[in-house]
């Protein structure tokens, strides 16, 4: 998928949870991406992040940023 697609669905996600406040719309679009994101769109996402993650919204960039690092975590732990 295309990057400027994903980009925007990250983005449309985070303005449906905007209205929770701040926290609960983070984890609602992390929660949100974990769920129903294809693992490869959420390691194209990740690796966008990682490169600054323009054309994010500030909030779907925090929510992106914590998934990722749950990921690692998970996968650091199975490898333990």
């Amino acid at each position: 998928m295309s990057l400027d697609k994903l980009v925007y669905m990250a983005n449309q996600i985070g303005t449906f949870f905007r209205s929770q406040g701040q926290e609960q719309a983070v984890a609602g679009t992390a929660s949100h991406i974990e769920k129903f994101w294809d693992p490869r769109m959420r390691a194209q996402i990740f690796a966008h992040v990682d490169a600054g993650g323009q054309g994010l919204d500030p909030l779907v960039k925090t929510a992106i940023e914590r998934l990722h690092e749950a990921e690692k975590k998970k996968r650091e732990k199975l490898t333990s």
